[in-house]
């Protein structure tokens, strides 16, 4: 005990104290690193939630026992990491999220038992609606979803009957383009029996009007098809025509532009040829008759009726006999018939242009010099660009390339270069991880050498002791302090001094370490650098 209390002498007070400050603050540094990497990742498990989505799907997780976060203003749960896949199908399979909508999971929570056909008439409506929001809401570009149905139904011994209708609201991430907005119309209008794409209205979350359901709008529907239709060949044709350059003048040093006009109209054309020369015979009728008759005056008579008064008529004239033959001949001439059907979307004509940079070389200064290209090169591609593009002459098609100077000088570095690329590629997470990691490293590190270090080595140093003053010097004897700490009697003939030896000598020895003071003050103002040197050597050196 009365070691330790020595040693607490010897140390002092202040000292502990700054000691157990620095070793509570090192010992919860270290316990908030442990705590921290014990503690989970934790990730979205979903996002954009509407309140009761996530008030069921907290209960889960609370059944469960499985930490989670909210963020947001609820629509946000984080779970750890590794449990995401689990949790999800977990939640799958108890039909959550719903995301605000009914599908036909509607008919297995309800009891079909006494349910009038009103009821299931609604139901039915409501299935489809949610099942309908679902699939559109897993689009991409979609976040939320919310479809109407109309749906009317036949009334009896009536022969008129309504279409049905939908309309769309849309919650969209940017703007959607032409094509995905009828690609959900006909998604909705093929899932849905007698509706077509014409009676389906789109709106987005901002009371847009996307598409108009009222079915008089099929110009405008068609309209847009064709400019849709028309920039996509123009963009074709462009990209084929830029990657070819970007292989002959280099990446970025060409610019096309492509302006086509297409003919939408789509003809029938019949035409039915004869051939007179191409004749044939098809059926041959050839009729013969024999006539004969006698020279009697023709007149009938009662005479002439008796019997035998032929024999006798006929003896009195002379008799007629005579042959007639009739031959009709069918001819059948060839005929060609020919049937020309024009799609829409041929080309009427084109204009391409084309404006191409000029070449780019060292002077030798390291200065780069611009030269423009040839007649010939640039007769060379356009050459090319013409055989890319389908050129024809007879449609009117023109294709003009231009060499001028860009505003601003490509970058000459081959593209996809990265000095700086490293040979592992980190995701978001990874780098954010390493960057936290690295920063308390470099706290830990610092206050160990430069809080605790310090500390501990000053508190283990032991304390010089005071210098003890000689026996003589506390008996108050007068002379002068040799090696040994005996005091030397000084003889002197005058009167002595009344101040003792050692104080003389203690004063003295002062005024010398005073005067070497001021001469290494005076060496440092004079050598700043050299002292700098020398005291950085000797923090060196102590450490």
């Amino acid at each position: 005990m009365e070691s330790l209390t020595n040693l607490i002498d010897r140390i002092g007070m202040p000292r502990i104290a700054a000691m157990a400050i620095v070793a509570v603050l090192m010992l919860g540094f270290f316990g908030f690193l442990i705590m921290r990497a014990q503690t989970p990742s934790m990730a979205p498990l979903y996002s954009g939630l509407s309140l009761e989505d996530s008030s069921a799907i907290i209960t889960e997780l609370q059944t469960l026992n499985l930490p989670y976060e909210l963020r947001g203003e609820g629509d946000t749960i984080l779970i750890p990491r590794d449990q995401i896949t689990t949790m999800r199908m977990t939640l799958a399979g108890e039909g959550l999220p719903t995301r605000g909508q009914v599908g036909y999971e509607i008919f297995d929570q309800q009891s079909t038992l006494g349910a009038t056909s009103f009821v299931q008439n609604i139901n039915n409506v409501r299935a489809l609606e949610g099942e309908l929001a679902r699939t559109i809401a897993s689009l991409t570009r979609i976040k939320g979803a919310r479809v109407h149905l109309v749906l009317p139904e036949r009334e009896l011994f009536r022969r008129e009957r309504k279409d049905p209708s939908a309309s769309i609201v849309l919650s969209v991430r940017g703007e959607l383009s032409n094509g995905e907005i009828r690609a959900i119309q006909h998604l909705v209008a093929s899932a849905i029996e007698g509706l077509t794409p014409g009676r389906v209205s789109v709106v987005d979350d901002r009371g847009n009007l996307l598409a108009s359901g009222t079915g008089e709008d099929r110009d405008g529907m068609m309209t847009a098809l064709n400019d849709e239709r028309t920039l996509g060949f123009e963009n074709r044709l462009r990209t084929r025509v830029e990657d070819m350059l970007a292989n002959v003048v280099g990446a970025g040093r060409a610019r096309v532009e492509v302006a086509a006009e297409l003919d939408f109209n789509r003809s029938t054309l019949t035409q039915e040829h004869f051939d007179p020369e191409g004749q044939v015979v098809r059926s041959t009728q050839t009729r013969e008759s024999e006539n004969l008759s006698n020279g009697a005056t023709g007149q009938v008579t009662v005479a002439n009726e008796l019997p035998g008064a032929s024999q006798n008529n006929g003896a009195a004239g002379l008799a007629e006999q005579g042959n007639s033959t009739e031959e009709i001949i069918n001819y059948e001439i060839s005929r060609t018939t020919k049937t020309d059907v024009t799609e829409a979307g041929a080309i009427k004509r084109l204009s391409v242009a084309v404006v191409v940079d000029g070449v780019y070389a060292d002077d030798g200064a390291g200065n780069m010099t611009y030269t423009p290209r040839s007649a010939e090169e640039v007769a060379q591609i356009q050459t090319l660009v013409r055989s890319a593009v389908g050129y024809s002459a007879e449609r009117g098609d023109t294709v003009d390339v231009v060499n001028m100077q860009f505003a601003e000088r490509p970058d000459l570095v081959a593209p996809g270069t990265d000095a700086n690329a490293g040979l592992l590629d980190f995701t978001r997470d990874d780098l954010m991880n390493g960057a936290e990691m690295a920063v308390t490293l470099l706290i830990a590190l610092a206050l160990v050498f430069f809080v605790m270090r310090p500390l501990l080595k000053k508190a283990l140093t032991p304390e010089s002791e005071p210098l003890a003053l000689p026996e003589a010097a506390e008996l108050g004897q007068h002379g002068v302090l040799i090696a040994d700490g005996q005091v030397m009697e000084e003889e002197s003939p005058g009167p002595r001094d009344k101040t003792p030896a050692w104080v003389a000598n203690a004063k003295s020895m002062g005024e010398t370490q005073l005067q070497t003071l001021k001469t290494v003050g005076t060496l440092v103002e004079e050598n700043p650098k050299q002292a700098a040197l020398i005291v950085r050597d000797w923090l060196g050196s102590a450490a």
